[in-house]
């Protein structure tokens, strides 16, 4: 009986006492925020110290290919910016279309406080820039202070640990992925710099064939990279900014399972029945047949789910970490932080964005919901709103099409200072705040 019972363990490689450990962490999502932080301060560093001029020129090494006369080559950072951040924006795609199809957005109702928060966490710190801004040469950078850095805000509220009250974080999630929509949108539409029809109607045609073939019940992942690859590509090539073909792709990603779990189910008890039956050893086509439940029992997942439980570790903790130490790297020194580029992020995040989210939160309460959410206070909320001034990621990205140096110096020092900022004065606001658990549930005496 012991053999019998032994040999139904799976079984244990060695190596899986390093493979475990590390796949517990990569999916903490407070990790990402901790190893881009570390990140960005060795870029900080770098940027700053002997190693400056070498450390910087490594992002600027050209790379590419060539077919006859025709050729692609940009610098490392190019293709970091336009390569793999459409990977990280394409995992964006798919938060997205999670949250309008099965999360907090799909309500009207209840995704009124987040929606209207973010809008105000956007319009707001956009106005307060150009108020700043205006009419001078960096007036092009308003969309820097408008994005929320989810990485750094899981981050922040993982170390304030169980005070935190759940409807928190979703509030400030659901907001992070509305700000993404509209840091998007600001990029495709504001940020073009030319236009080539002809490949942008290839990049749309991809995607209609992508949707076609999707509804045709086509599933090989290897046919839909190939297609994406190309949609990229032509994005990349017609002028719109190529992360703009990952996000569209993420949105067309089917959010629902293609197989029901009483299918699965009938799977199962059909593969138990061979198995316990001892026809195993001589069923033919055996491959076969292995092949059928794993496809049946992946299908039960949405592709959405399965795509985003599978690139966010890469998104995360490799795609983000090398754009910080591809973008963070500024040489600064304390007067510039007084450069009025840097001045008008700086107050658009740490004042403008707390200021918007509160303000159009107060609207939505007043005209829509007649109250805040069971469990959030006004006081919780506006800690939350001091921690979505934390914009490193999409503002640092932003800076990159807005501003050319050395005004885009300025702004990277001006996002730097109000990230760092915004994730103190939160993380103190909500100290204050927000009691233990220990502390509110203790009796009166």
């Amino acid at each position: 009986m012991a053999r019998r019972h032994e040999d139904r363990q799976l079984p244990h490689a060695p190596i899986q006492v390093i493979t475990e450990p590390l796949s517990r962490f990569l999916h903490v999502e407070a990790a990402s925020g901790v190893v881009l932080l570390l990140c960005a301060a060795v870029a900080l560093i770098a940027a700053n110290s002997a190693w400056s001029e070498s450390y910087l020129a490594f992002w600027k090494t050209p790379l590419g290919f060539s077919i006859g006369d025709f050729s692609v080559v940009h610098s490392l950072k190019h293709w970091i910016n336009d390569g793999l951040m459409a990977v990280f924006f394409f995992v964006v795609g798919l938060e997205v279309k999670r949250e309008l199809v099965l999360g907090e957005l799909r309500d009207l109702r209840r995704a009124a406080l987040p929606v209207s928060a973010a809008l105000g966490g956007m319009i707001v710190p956009a106005a307060v820039y150009l108020l700043l801004q205006g009419g001078e040469a960096g007036a092009r950078g308003w969309g820097i202070p408008m994005a929320t850095d989810i990485a750094f805000v899981v981050g922040c509220l993982a170390i304030l640990g169980d005070r935190v009250p759940k409807i928190l974080r979703v509030v400030l999630l659901s907001l992070a992925i509305v700000d993404d929509i509209g840091a998007i949108l600001v990029i495709a539409i504001v940020y073009t710099a030319s236009l080539d029809v002809t490949m942008l109607l290839l990049g749309l045609l991809g995607l209609a064939i992508i949707f076609v073939l999707g509804r045709s019940g086509v599933r090989s992942f290897g046919v839909y990279v190939a297609l994406g690859t190309l949609v990229w590509f032509a994005f990349h090539e017609s002028g719109v900014h190529a992360t703009i073909a990952g996000v569209l792709l993420g949105l067309l990603t089917p959010a629902r399972s293609y197989v029901s779990e009483g299918a699965l189910a009938d799977a199962l008890e059909r593969a138990r029945d061979v198995l316990h039956g001892g026809d195993w050893h001589i069923l033919p086509h055996r491959a076969d047949a292995v092949r059928s439940f794993t496809h049946t029992a992946r299908e039960v997942v949405s592709p959405v789910e399965y795509l985003e439980g599978a690139l966010h570790p890469w998104s995360s903790f490799v795609i983000m970490p090398i754009f910080a130490l591809a973008n963070a790297g500024v040489p600064f020194s304390p007067a510039d932080f007084g450069e009025p580029v840097a001045i008008a992020v700086m107050v658009g995040l740490v004042i403008g964005k707390p200021l918007g989210v509160l303000l159009f939160s107060w609207l939505a309460v007043k005209l829509i919901t007649k109250s805040l959410p069971e469990g959030l206070s006004w006081r919780a909320l506006f800690g939350g709103s001091c921690l979505a001034g934390i914009g490193f990621t999409m503002a640092l990205f932003i800076a990159e099409l807005a501003l050319a140096e050395p005004m885009l110096s300025a702004a990277k020092v001006g996002v730097l200072g109000a990230s760092a900022m915004a994730a103190l004065l939160g993380m103190t606001v909500l100290l204050i705040v927000l009691p233990s658990k220990e502390a509110a549930a203790a009796p009166v005496t």
